[in-house]
Formats: structure tokens, sequence, C-alpha cells
């Protein structure tokens, strides 16, 4: 009888490692070099989403400005929709159809380009606000502009690059 039970455990060891190890795999697909070595070059004139221009809801990145990376494979999360109307650290109201997000030590008012790192699209978000407030989290983003992004609109939570939008003087 111990015998049987030894084997049992042991094919669901084997499963239970295999089926962990295929999971491990999937979520580390190699990131294409193209999307990473995206410039400011590859950026001219095109008009991207932002919460700056209330009219257009957009800006253009242009020769005054460059990026610089701030975080390579940092976690991003979003807002829950409670927080619409609530306040902000910098004391504008939150608003989850906006392109805001909340950093721990960014200053409010920076501008930075969120790119997923397993597809490719990218925001430019507004510092509005101090968090997240879990350790493993770089970056909370609104909903707009997390859903903009995503790969699965389901998911919770990605992997992105920081980069800080900077005026060239």
């Amino acid at each position: 009888m111990s015998n049987k039970k030894n084997i049992i455990l042991s094919i669901l060891v084997i499963t239970f490692l295999s089926c962990g190890f295929s999971y491990i795999t999937s979520q580390t697909k190699p990131v294409d070099p193209k999307i990473i070595q995206d410039t400011l070059k590859n950026l001219k004139n095109k008009t991207v989403a932002s919460p700056t221009n209330t009219e257009k809801d957009s800006i253009t990145i242009d020769k005054n400005s460059r990026l610089k990376i701030y975080k390579k494979s940092a976690h991003a999360s979003y807002y829950a929709d409670r927080f619409n109307g609530r306040k902000t650290a910098n004391g504008s109201r939150f608003n989850n159809n906006k392109y805001t997000a909340a950093h721990k030590k960014l200053p409010f008012g920076t501008k930075v380009k969120v790119t997923n790192e397993a597809n490719g699209k990218f925001v430019i978000v507004v510092i509005t606000d101090r968090g997240p407030f879990v350790k493993t989290r770089e970056i909370d983003l609104s909903k707009r502009a997390f859903m903009d992004i995503t790969k699965n609109k389901g998911a919770g939570a990605m992997k992105v690059t920081i980069e800080i939008i900077e005026k060239i003087k």
C-alpha cells in the first residue's frame, strides 16, 4: 500500500514541477530588441496620449525633449474604481479616465513614458499621486492608461519600462 502512495506522490510532484516550470517559462518571453531601443527619434512627430492637454488629450514629443530610462522590468498596476473623485497627494481629484499615475519618488508633474515590455505599447502619463503601497510594485497607472497598453484586459499587473521625459535646455 505504501508503495502505491509513493508512486502517486512521485507522479504528483513531477506533474506539479513540470506545470510550474512551464508556467514560469511562458511568463518570461524574450523582449524584441527593437522595442527596448525605442528612441525619441522613432517618436518624432507622433501624437500620443497624455492628460496635460484637455482638449485633444494628446501631446507631441518634439526635438526639445528626450527620454531617460528610469527603470526596466518594473511592475505596474492600476487604480481601483473606488479611488475616483478622491484627492491625490498633489491636491487634484483623481479620475480613472485620465492619463495619470502614482509613483513613490518621482516629483509631481513629471511626465513619464510607460512601455509594456510584452507588446511594446506605451502611454505617457503625469505623476499626480504617491504609491503604490505594495513593495513589489513601482507605478500605479490610471485604469485608462493601463488598459491602453495591456495585452490582457483581465490582468491586474504587468512588467513595464519607465522612461522620464526631460526637456532639453
